[in-house]
């Protein structure tokens, strides 16, 4: 079984080459192994190949540099290992779903990719935080335990009330319509979620205006929040890690991309999602179901505190 110290033994040989036109066998002669060895055990504990990893740890330094230093993306790219501005272009565009100038231009400054281990390339401005419970803690915990209570009550409900009109309708965002049901308000809450998770970590979403009925029941609906909370909170812990709330990221769902800030994006979740909760706890309530409470981290909070 491998342990955290395999690990960072085995990542300090890529980390420490990133300044060097190391090849495998290159990587493998620090690890004082065979190639085949090497790259056998570096899979086996790591779950990313040498290569790769490193690959991904350069277009990371790369995407810092675009955002926090003045050098020219010709210059970056020659750093990161690229031998044209061209191939460097493509690389980029490929993991981050944008052109490294654009990237520059919308002044984004996230950098972590995609990647099994928590291991990234650690900017010179890079700060940890602590382990207490602080306000990501309160409100991300909240979130969560709020939307799944509300899951479970409308599980007591009869598909026809799920899918009665509602009476409070709402409109939450100019540019889309009021959530028609329950039902409907229900799926907007966790889409919400996955539809940032999506732009955060450059993966996809179902379009709610074409997703089967089926995706909306009670019962999916807290499988796809469980789902989705993992990597939302992953994410976002990290960025608490590194106190990197006022850093931004490229949200390319969007047409054009837009730019966000970490901190900014998770007030959006927090604050809308309360606030569909608030209308849908209201519908629960008309719809006869005994709701206790209204929503507030408070409630969160005590839900946490040792049975007496």
């Amino acid at each position: 079984m491998s342990t955290d110290r395999d690990v960072e033994r085995l990542s300090a040989v890529v980390l420490d080459s990133l300044d060097d036109e190391s090849s495998s066998d290159a990587l493998a002669r620090r690890a004082y192994a065979s190639r085949t060895q090497f790259f056998r055990i570096f899979k086996a504990v790591i779950d990313e190949t040498p290569a790769a990893m490193r690959r991904r740890l350069l277009l990371e330094r790369a995407a810092w540099e675009l955002g926090r230093t003045q050098q020219s993306v010709t210059h970056i790219a020659l750093d990161a290992g690229y031998g044209s501005f061209e191939a460097f272009t493509r690389a980029f565009r490929k993991a981050f779903r944008i052109s490294p100038s654009l990237y520059r231009r919308m002044g984004a400054t996230h950098f972590h990719l995609p990647s099994p281990t928590s291991i990234h390339f650690c900017a010179p401005t890079s700060r940890s935080g602590g382990d207490d419970m602080d306000l990501y803690d309160i409100f991300a915990g909240a979130e969560s335990f709020h939307t799944r209570k509300l899951l479970e009550h409308a599980r007591e409900l009869t598909p026809e009330q799920l899918d009665a009109p509602l009476n409070n309708k709402t409109y939450v965002f100019p540019w889309d319509s009021p959530a028609g049901s329950l039902r409907d308000l229900l799926k907007r809450i966790v889409q919400t979620k996955e539809i940032w998770t999506a732009a955060l970590t450059g993966g996809t979403f179902s379009d709610p205006k074409t997703e089967p009925p089926e995706q909306g029941t009670p019962d999916v609906l807290l499988a796809r929040l469980e789902k989705v909370d993992v990597e939302f909170n992953r994410v976002l812990s990290d960025v608490r890690k590194r106190n990197a709330w006022s850093d931004t990221f490229v949200d390319a769902l969007c047409e054009p991309p837009e730019v966000f800030t970490f901190g900014g994006m998770f007030a959006h979740v927090v604050t809308f999602n309360g606030y569909q909760r608030l209308v849908a706890l209201d519908a629960l309530r008309r719809l006869g179901v005994k709701v206790e409470g209204f929503g507030c981290p408070t409630e969160y909070e005590a839900s946490l505190a040792p049975a007496k």
